[in-house]
């Protein structure tokens, strides 16, 4: 039975902290999905499709064996249907701080409810990423601030056109 996980979320834009996510995500499952959520209701910056092609440009970053094993579709439904339309098993969720825990735990405990077969699993990011969120980089680079450290350099030239 394969192993197949989606990592939902709206990447506006994807971080080297999504990044860290993905990468631990692909090394316990056989097959993972990074959905990028059309979301309107957030007034992305990019649209969909940019931010798609975005997470694609930034999966090459990754090493090959867990390229292989990464796709990346949106989607615009419910989550849940989303999930099942895909017959996966797992949700990803990527935790920063305390204050992502309880919105992500309320919504962990939901997603069960709708289908107590598919199980959350919540990934820490790396203590040296876990401060980066889209909404600070967009921020720092609306403003001109330098944002390479947080993001690729494709990400960068993107947030500068």
């Amino acid at each position: 039975m394969t192993r197949r996980a989606i990592y939902p979320g709206t990447f506006d834009p994807i971080t080297k902290g999504h990044l860290d996510i993905i990468r631990r995500a692909a090394s316990v499952v056989d097959e993972l999905i990074v959905a990028v959520a059309e979301n309107a209701g957030k007034n992305p910056k990019f649209t969909v499709a940019e931010r798609v092609a975005l997470v694609q440009a930034d999966l090459k970053l990754l090493e090959p064996e867990f390229q292989q094993k990464i796709r990346v579709e949106n989607f615009n439904n419910l989550l849940m249907h989303y999930v099942q339309s895909r017959e996966a098993k797992i949700i990803i969720r990527g935790l920063r701080a305390v204050s992502d825990f309880e919105y992500e735990f309320q919504m962990g405990a939901m997603n069960s409810r709708l289908n107590p077969d598919v199980q959350t699993v919540f990934l820490m990011a790396s203590d040296k990423l876990q401060f980066i969120s889209s909404r600070f980089v967009k921020e720092i680079a609306a403003l001109g601030g330098d944002v390479s450290q947080f993001v690729s350099e494709t990400v960068v030239k993107a947030l500068q056109k």
